[in-house]
């Protein structure tokens, strides 16, 4: 750019004009978890026309991780393709950018670019930049990359944190209450068995389990997210489920233990699935920044092989998933420069 005769002022400036671009730019793109593809693709494009060295990665179909890099990738900048439904377009207005994605997580792929260019910019090289696909349902994108690491030491990975340093997050259990019962007419229910009602006596039950405290995570909390069953108003159910998801703190010697206790009052009752664990994670806290600890869960875990993991990024986890999901331009503006003295504090770590 400075090549083009423009001052130092006017590239500032035109940066700012491009995050916002490539964020609203990266919105408009549908990438509801499973039609991640062109995103990707738009990436591989865009990356490489920056300069840098990008690999795709198949996941599944036309599903892609996109990995680009300048030099030896000692620290990697990571986040996520996907979205959540319904895809709704970008707009923006003077403070904010609005759209699926623009906070969870468009605009922080956006502000991590950004802080590449930056970087290349000033000669810096040895990191890179690591897009994945499927976090929303099951972090398939991110097991897939942790079969193939690249030499990383940290991994930085962004989510809607409102640019504070998160230090520790919670896990998640998905779990599935599955009983049985036996149809009869309801005109006489009495020769029936009632799967619904076994399963609401057991979710009252459920809900009565002490959950596991952490001095620093908190207490565990349970939500009962979906119930079903029953085939018809005038029929005694003979099925019926719940699925139920936890948010998991480290548990203690004495305990209570969450899964334990939930397999122990079931025993016999009903039939339970474990459908989903991921840990809790601790993460090192960096000097300058503000710490917090978050409930969300994120593709860490799932990838251990790259690296000592950091977590931060624009926009806050309440406006993720919303119908006016937003993220605020002067949040994507100090992420770009968050990400950007993050890269080059941790490259002065790893050394030549």
């Amino acid at each position: 750019m400075l090549g083009l005769g423009l001052s130092t002022v006017d590239c500032r400036l035109l940066t700012i004009m491009e995050l916002f671009e490539l964020t609203k730019a990266l919105v408009n793109i549908n990438s509801i978890t499973g039609n991640e593809g062109p995103c990707g693709q738009f990436l591989r494009q865009y990356l490489s026309s920056a300069g840098f060295d990008v690999n795709l990665q198949r996941v599944s179909g036309e599903r892609y991780n996109v990995f680009a890099t300048r030099g030896k990738p000692s620290v990697v900048l990571s986040t996520h393709l996907d979205t959540v439904p319904p895809f709704l377009e970008a707009r923006e207005d003077e403070h904010y950018v609005y759209g699926r994605g623009a906070c969870d997580a468009k605009g922080i792929v956006a502000a991590q670019i950004t802080a590449a260019e930056r970087l290349t910019a000033e000669g810096q090289r040895d990191f890179g930049l690591l897009f994945l696909v499927g976090e929303e349902t099951g972090s398939d994108g991110a097991r897939a990359a942790n079969l193939t690491p690249r030499g990383s030491q940290y991994l930085i990975n962004g989510e809607p944190t409102e640019n504070r340093l998160v230090i520790g997050t919670k896990g998640n259990m998905w779990l599935r209450i599955e009983t049985r019962g036996r149809m009869a007419h309801s005109a006489y229910s009495e020769l029936g068995e009632s799967a619904i009602e076994k399963l609401l006596d057991i979710l009252n039950d459920v809900r009565r389990l002490a959950l596991p405290h952490d001095p620093v995570f908190g207490s565990a909390t349970m939500n009962i997210g979906l119930i079903s069953g029953g085939r018809a108003p005038n029929v005694v159910p003979d099925e019926a489920q719940a699925d139920i998801m936890c948010r998991t703190v480290p548990e203690s010697p004495e305990g209570p233990h969450l899964k334990a206790s939930i397999e122990a009052l079931l025993r016999g009752r009903a039939q339970v699935q474990f459908l989903r664990e991921t840990p809790p994670l601790r993460m090192e806290a960096i000097e300058g920044f503000d710490t917090q600890v978050v409930s969300f869960a994120t593709d860490l875990p799932s990838l251990g092989n790259w690296g000592r993991p950091l977590l931060i990024g624009p926009g806050s986890i309440h406006e993720a998933h919303t119908e006016n999901e937003k993220v605020a331009k002067a949040d994507l503006l100090q992420a770009v420069e968050i990400y950007a003295r993050l890269v080059q504090e941790l490259l002065q770590r790893c050394g030549p």
